[in-house]
């Protein structure tokens, strides 16, 4: 399937409707295969013991396959998340990010499903999977 958006109007489109977080995300890669979308770590993220917390890796998952989905569709700003299991493997490694590599696996008229690895950035083993189910409004 042909992109609709670019890792460039991905950026775009994040620092438009979602300003409040667009400066912690960055689109790495956008093309048939799917989205990467990098967390940039700060202190904000982590959990005591040094760990990013499992909300901030499920905002990374999320965000990385709606940016998934839009490259598809194109700007559909009320897609909505109506499904998430989280799977978490190992600890991420300190002071790192995180990049979320999404590949949407089903898109339909109404859902898409997908599933997101998260990984430490420079360590091979993901430290969590996502798998995520989004609703797309009905075309005006």
């Amino acid at each position: 399937m042909q992109l609709k958006m670019d890792a460039t109007a991905l950026t775009a489109f994040l620092a438009r409707e979602f300003g409040q977080v667009a400066g912690e995300f960055a689109v790495e890669r956008a093309d048939e295969a799917g989205v990467t979308l990098r967390l940039k770590v700060a202190e904000k993220h982590l959990r005591p013991g040094g760990t990013v917390s499992g909300p901030t890796i499920f905002a990374l998952a999320d965000v990385a396959m709606y940016l998934a989905i839009l490259s598809r569709i194109g700007p559909v700003a009320l897609a909505v998340t109506v499904n998430c299991a989280v799977d978490f493997m190992r600890k991420p490694a300190a002071g790192r990010d995180l990049l979320g590599a999404a590949r949407v696996l089903k898109l339909g008229r109404s859902l898409a499903v997908g599933d997101v690895m998260i990984f430490s950035e420079g360590q091979a083993d993901p430290v969590a999977r996502a798998s995520l189910t989004y609703a797309i409004p009905p075309k005006s």
